[in-house]
């Protein structure tokens, strides 16, 4: 991931990042210490230069890791070997996310929002994907052709899909969409069922429309029906 700064005003940039990622912004666990390369190629002039380190501890209040710096003129260069940062190459930082910063009357944040948001992790092939760590609101993850085995929570706003079955092993509160090729063999499994929306091979619920108490917030499994009406089915998990 790319910080692409387009403004020398460091500290414009940082209160902005700050009330979107900071610990009292909108959406303050949006990271989760990603590893960050800052992007200076767009700035003018050789004498652009600016409080690198004052960037670097907003950047980590924010749950961002900086680790290395592009496109910068010798003076901010050598500020940032001493922070201990890397000097990237164009070549890598082009096959990365680039988190866009534009000058403070471009609204900054709403392209650092767009950006991050639209990620899509994809298996190919008959495969098993496991994930470690948490889905946020706004993360996508599907498991193309196989099942999905997550061991971290999926928060509202998240969505998980597999083309086969489902396995949550922390509290489910965002989207589940198993069986997505049509598949309606799949199944879902969690050990604290509360999603926005769970469905099976194309069969949905929503929250709209309240689980059993039985159910609610407890180990289950969700599966469809086999009598032919395309039904789902939430049964508890039994220790």
């Amino acid at each position: 991931m790319a910080l692409l700064l387009k403004s020398a005003n460091v500290v414009t940039v940082c209160k902005e990042l700050l009330l979107t990622y900071g610990p009292g912004g909108e959406t303050p666990d949006f990271f989760d210490h990603d590893a960050l390369v800052v992007d200076c190629s767009r700035l003018k002039g050789d004498g652009a230069c600016f409080n690198l380190q004052f960037l670097q501890q907003t950047l980590i209040e924010c749950r961002l890791h900086p680790i290395g710096i592009r496109g910068a003129n010798a003076t901010l260069l050598q500020l940032a070997q001493q922070l201990g940062w890397l000097q990237v190459s164009d070549e890598l930082v082009r096959t990365k996310s680039s988190v866009a910063v534009r000058p403070p009357a471009q609204r900054t944040v709403e392209v650092v929002k767009e950006v991050v948001r639209e990620v899509v992790r994809e298996v190919p092939g008959p495969t098993t994907l496991i994930v470690d760590k948490p889905v946020r609101s706004g993360q996508k993850i599907y498991a193309r052709g196989g099942d999905l085995v997550l061991l971290a929570m999926v928060n509202q706003g998240g969505e998980v899909i597999a083309d086969g079955h489902i396995h949550v092993y922390a509290p489910l509160r965002g989207k589940a969409m198993a069986g997505a090729s049509g598949n309606t063999q799949a199944r879902i499994f969690s050990i604290c069922l509360e999603p926005e929306l769970i469905s099976i091979a194309g069969v949905y619920r929503t929250s709209e429309h309240a689980l059993p108490t039985s159910i609610q917030g407890q180990a289950a499994q969700v599966r469809l029906s086999t009598d032919g009406q395309e039904k789902l089915l939430f049964e508890a998990l039994v220790s």
